[in-house]
């Protein structure tokens, strides 16, 4: 079979670092794995012309969400013989899912792979910003020493009322490291967790607009869906309390690029930060890049080397079972058997 995989660059960086499995040159290990077994293995870092000069004779496709292959409609209906889509990692919002159940695509991700990953970079993100650190590390490049320019605007963790929007594996994962900074936990999720999950974790249900109205600190760990696309619009922006942070590893879009960049400047938002941008990547001219008071980083939370290892594993197996007409592990299914599967794409679609 012929696999395409499409991966970032990472250059002499990847070269030396054979740990760096996400990159073009490491491959996520697959190199003597799938030349063992006799099948094709292309590499791209062009996920535009090059990727669509290969649709027609490509069976399996491997991207990632952290450079990720856009596959449209258009595109899934330019590749007859493509039976599997594999994401490497977390997050299969960049595929077409009703297009790929329609075309009896098999399509899944490594859930579980970064979970740990992720939880720790959004704790490292609401520190980043309650704490003010990011002006705080600034101003030790620039050479001042102006502690009151800092300290107006830092800020205790504990005691504060922290809101998380999406209650999985990340969202759990980040109750649990939130524990301990003494905070108030509220949450939302369509699936709502059992009470005795609740009192273990320490978080009380609530509906959306109560946790964005009380809520100090936002984080957002839900997956992008035609409901979450756009969700903070403008109103639920605004209805934030004045000052509150909003934290986001999710996905770039379910938060609206104008209307963030327009709390921020008048004050309304006292800080952003994640590592999800739409597109990706993001362009030297996105405005997220220059607006006030972020913490905005590359699309790298769920990618670390441990995450890696993982993901590439994850990979490996569900190629091996593939390639040997058994069946994929259910976790790991997004789209099986021309229906949506995964009840964190549990939309209905028209197909």
């Amino acid at each position: 079979m012929k696999i395409v995989a499409v991966l970032y660059s990472g250059g002499e960086i990847a070269k030396r670092t054979p740990t760096l499995l996400g990159s073009a040159e490491n491959a996520l290990g697959l190199r003597e794995f799938l030349a063992g077994k006799g099948h094709e293995l292309i590499v791209l870092t062009d996920k535009e012309t090059e990727l669509d000069k290969h649709l027609p004779s490509t069976d399996i496709i491997i991207t990632t969400p952290f450079w990720p292959a856009y596959l449209t409609k258009e595109r899934i209906s330019h590749a007859p013989n493509l039976k599997l889509i594999l994401t490497a990692g977390i997050g299969s919002d960049h595929i077409d899912l009703g297009a790929a159940a329609a075309s009896k695509i098999t399509v899944a991700e490594i859930t579980g792979s970064n979970v740990v990953s992720v939880a720790e970079q959004v704790v490292m993100h609401i520190l980043a910003l309650v704490r003010n650190y990011i002006p705080a590390y600034n101003q030790v490049l620039e050479g001042r020493w102006d502690i009151a320019e800092i300290a107006a605007r830092a800020h205790d963790l504990e005691d504060k009322t922290v809101g998380i929007i999406g209650m999985g594996r990340i969202g759990q994962r980040v109750c649990e490291r939130l524990k301990a900074f003494n905070v108030k936990m509220l949450y939302y999720d369509q699936f709502p967790l059992r009470t005795v999950e609740e009192q273990v974790l320490g978080a009380r249900f609530t509906s959306r607009e109560q946790l964005v109205e009380q809520s100090d600190v936002i984080t957002i760990n839900t997956p992008l869906t035609p409901e979450t696309d756009g969700m903070f619009d403008r109103n639920l922006i605004f209805r934030m309390k004045k000052g509150a942070y909003l934290v986001n590893t999710a996905r770039g879009k379910i938060v609206d690029t104008a209307a963030l960049v327009e709390a921020l400047e008048v004050g309304h938002l006292a800080g952003y930060a994640g590592d999800v941008w739409y597109p990706q990547p993001a362009p030297k001219d996105h405005p997220w890049r220059h607006m006030p008071n972020h913490a905005m980083v590359p699309h790298y939370s769920g990618t670390t080397l441990e995450a890696q290892a993982r993901y590439s594993n994850g990979i490996k197996d569900c190629l091996s079972r593939f390639l040997e007409n058994r069946p994929l592990e259910q976790q790991y299914l997004i789209v099986d058997g021309g229906k949506v599967v995964s009840a964190s794409y549990s939309y209905a679609f028209k197909t």
